[in-house]
């Protein structure tokens, strides 16, 4: 099919549920992908932080090959041996001790606030059940993710709101002690914001969650599902800070592109679920763990996530070298290969050129053009990405 084949067929029985570029996609590889037409584009959105290791990666492919060979599904009533492998690889690789897989990231932090509550409950009574979570956060589409996701453009329309939850502004350690109470259940986080605009916390703003948190027994959970597994340049994002969190939640990179979320937490708080509190059919099955381990070990064994951290700084370099070009350039922010660079002017057209040209780069906030390449990414394609960015921007008329 044509690009305008499958654009029609798209526009005639998909919902139109998202606001999609004029762009087929049909093939990709490494950090490249072509459309229907074989025109070939750096890919520095990588499936939204999603395809970590690139594009069709031979060890994740060779994974889900050779566990749909063997066995696709089944049910969690048994035990999956690639789900307890996949658990047992991501507790020994960061503080928590047991996990709950599911099929994304809205699904991870459903499950993380189902436990707080619960742990809430058991361990300070019936009104222990407010989260508190932090200005342009986002953590789902569903309904009580969207709830904790304090950005009304994502709520209006879908009220009434499940009650209990409480906004704060990021990074505002007075606002956030004023906010926590003996009603507090959890405190919900992201260490670096991504839909918000690449917003990075503060060590003091993290630290002092924690000490709030402890004061109240409170859970500190955060939000990983896009700052997680190599993307910051640490496997965890929290792991630059020094703070840990008592659940944390992860999707997007887990599958190397394909489905699958978790929520991990500590044994303490992880005994308030028993059998039947909360359940995925399809969560933890053997083929998404299989494509999980694949994808994990590779992150940890084959230098993808140093090679994120040093090329992360590559590009964060070529962009405040572009910030001190241009005018409209407000700010560049970020760590590791999860970049932002804050606009004057809006960003749609500058994303609209690039295209063009062979670059797929993002824009969140209408202002905010955002950098999540696979971290496998090179110097080299930094170069090519920053060469024809930097051509658009001249073109940009303020």
């Amino acid at each position: 099919m044509t690009s305008a084949e499958i654009i029609e067929l798209t526009d005639k029985y998909v919902m139109r549920t998202y606001g999609r570029l004029p762009l087929a996609l049909v093939r990709g590889q490494g950090a490249r992908v072509w459309d229907a037409e074989g025109k070939e584009y750096l890919d520095f959105v990588a499936g939204l932080a999603v395809c970590s290791l690139g594009h069709c990666h031979p060890a994740v492919v060779e994974a889900i090959a050779s566990q749909a060979r063997k066995l696709m599904h089944v049910s969690n009533l048994y035990h999956i041996e690639p789900q307890a492998k996949l658990a047992q690889l991501l507790v020994e690789n960061s503080c928590g001790d047991r996990v709950f897989f599911c099929n994304s990231g809205a699904e991870a932090n459903e499950a993380a606030i189902k436990l707080a509550r619960k742990y809430g409950k058991i361990h300070g009574g019936q009104e222990k059940y407010e989260i508190i979570t932090a200005l342009k956060s986002f953590h789902g589409r569903t309904l009580a993710a969207i709830t904790a996701t304090a950005q009304p453009k994502y709520q209006k329309g879908f009220e009434p709101l499940p009650a209990g939850f409480k906004y704060v502004p990021f990074n505002d350690v007075e606002a956030l002690s004023r906010a926590v109470n003996p009603s507090t259940c959890a405190v919900l986080l992201e260490p670096v914001q991504g839909e918000g605009g690449v917003n990075v916390a503060t060590s003091e703003y993290l630290k002092a969650a924690r000490e709030l948190c402890d004061r109240y027994n409170a859970l500190l959970i955060f939000d990983e599902v896009q700052c997680g597994l190599g993307r910051t340049g640490k496997f965890l994002a929290y792991q630059h800070y020094g703070v840990e969190p008592d659940i944390f939640t992860l999707a997007k990179a887990l599958g190397g592109g394909f489905p699958i979320g978790a929520m991990v937490a500590k044994e303490e708080v992880a005994v308030a679920f028993s059998p039947g509190d909360h359940a995925s059919t399809f969560g933890g099955n053997p083929l998404a763990c299989a494509a999980g381990l694949a994808a994990v070990g590779c992150l940890l064994n084959e230098g993808v996530i140093e090679n994120a951290a040093r090329v992360g700084a590559y590009l964060k370099d070529c962009l405040l070298e572009l910030a001190g070009r241009f005018s409209f350039v407000k700010e560049v922010r970020g760590l590791g290969l999860m970049l932002g660079m804050e606009l004057t002017v809006e960003g749609k057209e500058i994303v609209g050129k690039c295209q063009d040209r062979g670059l797929l780069i993002n824009c969140v906030d209408n202002h905010i053009l955002r950098f999540i390449p696979p971290l496998i990414i090179t110097e080299a394609e930094v170069d090519g990405a920053v060469e024809i960015l930097a051509g658009v921007l001249a073109e940009i008329k303020q």
